[in-house]
């Protein structure tokens, strides 16, 4: 399939891809949509931004043209996700009135929800917790949904949703058609497909657990004191938006605050967030109102901005596969990226172990043996501003900054600053997950 407009799509449909200007589909839709069309339950693994809300999003909307009695549901993960997956089928029903969607997640107003699902919306969009909440409130029934989407079904997995997709299960149709989308598919995704899914296509286009070709992946090796160092002369050598991850809300507050000192314009999202802040934050960075963005993981798969020119992992994640979707918020549809990994001494195995798991080349750890620890300082093996430099000596994480050691600010970047702040060390145990 070279184009939208072989398909047997409706009227309203092919005229919302244009409005949307899709003219040539993206692999995993060119691979997806024939077999979805067809009525099939699916396994689709693909690597971060190839496309596949419109993979499934469009099939979707096809058959609901087809027949508006019938109802489709969609889970994701986060709330982030939700509000992006609705505001994209909206864009796909743009020129079909008889066609409406509704979000449904925790944090927002019941009430209004339950108002919106009283003008029996055909497409849902939610978390399965908040889904949950209306079907034992009975405020929505699921008789008539004729099509499941599971997104992010590792990710899902990972945050401990298994018991409520156990549930929700209870509440649909024996008889629909259920697609898992995922970019890993390790055992435990390959299970749930099991309990949702009948005599499933399987369709994966590239390597679907690697990130994308496109993304130019280089390290720093250095201590935790000199984290927040150089955490400021990369983004002064950087242009465009840029999403640095860490591992905690305390430590994402903590460097939002840091940056700011530094003049950098900067949002920051993370479980202890209002859904109105994280909103904000959001919409400021995709926007331009905000260059960086600071999140922690819940971020990695929550949010679709075209434009992401960097990611930077503070922290390297807890999780092999969040390594994965933090940078895959860069380099999305075909778009160049550059991600860069902070690596700690504490950090060199989690970092050989990514190194191994997704073939990344020409990011080896420098002066570091197989069964060495050691702080080897700032040595970088790829990436802007490589070589070696000396730092204050102070001993302050997030302290006060030495002339030695500043950047000169950046014209777009604004003012200096340099606000003292403690930081905490990042050896926070690797099995215990704060999915926030």
């Amino acid at each position: 399939m070279n184009s939208f407009s072989q398909l047997p799509l409706a009227t309203e449909l092919q005229k919302a891809l244009v409005t949307l200007k899709f003219s040539t589909p993206t692999e995993i839709q060119s691979e997806v949509i024939p077999v979805s069309l067809k009525g099939q339950d699916l396994i689709a693994c693909a690597e971060t931004g190839s496309g596949k809300t419109g993979a499934y999003g469009i099939p979707l909307v096809q058959k609901l043209l087809l027949d508006p009695s019938k109802q489709a549901l969609i889970l994701a993960p986060t709330r982030e996700l939700v509000h992006q997956i609705g505001d994209f089928i909206r864009l796909l029903i743009s020129a079909s009135p008889g066609l409406s969607v509704t979000s449904l997640v925790g944090g927002a107003d019941m009430r209004k929800q339950i108002h919106a699902l009283k003008r029996k919306p055909q497409i849902i969009v939610a978390t399965p917790g908040r889904l949950i909440d209306h079907l034992k409130r009975r405020t929505l029934q699921l008789t008539q949904t004729q099509t499941l989407v599971l997104d992010e079904g590792d990710r899902m997995l990972d945050m401990g949703f298994s018991p409520q997709l156990d549930e929700i299960l209870k509440y649909l149709p024996k008889e629909r058609q259920t697609s898992l989308f995922t970019a890993t598919l390790p055992e435990r995704v390959k299970k749930l497909a099991e309990k949702y899914l009948i005599k499933p296509i399987k369709v994966q286009v590239g390597e679907g657990s690697l990130p994308v070709a496109a993304i130019q992946q280089s390290i720093v090796q250095l201590t935790h004191k000199e984290k927040d160092n150089r955490i400021i002369d990369e983004l002064n050598q950087r242009q465009g938006s840029i999403i640095v991850f860490t591992r905690t809300k305390q430590r994402t507050d903590q460097l939002a605050r840091h940056l700011q000192d530094y003049g950098f314009s900067v949002d920051l999202i993370h479980g202890g967030r209002s859904q109105g802040q994280r909103n904000r934050a959001i919409d400021n960075f995709k926007r331009g109102k905000s260059r960086i963005l600071c999140a922690t993981d819940v971020a990695a798969r929550g949010i679709d901005i075209p434009k992401v020119e960097h990611v930077i992992n503070f922290d390297l994640p807890m999780m092999d596969e969040d390594y994965v979707h933090r940078i895959g918020r860069t380099g999305r549809n075909g778009a160049s990226g550059q991600a860069v990994s902070f690596v700690g001494p504490d950090e060199h195995r989690i970092w050989k172990t990514l190194i191994r798991k997704y073939k990344i080349t020409g990011a080896d750890l420098v002066g570091v043996s197989s069964s060495s620890s050691r702080d080897f300082g700032d040595r970088r093996r790829s990436g802007g501003g490589g070589g070696s430099r000396s730092f204050s000596k102070k001993k302050s994480f997030f302290g006060s900054r030495s002339e030695e050691g500043r950047s000169p600010r950046g014209p777009s970047q604004g003012g200096g600053g340099g606000r003292p702040s403690s930081y905490p060390r990042a050896s926070e145990s690797r099995s215990r997950r704060s999915y926030e």
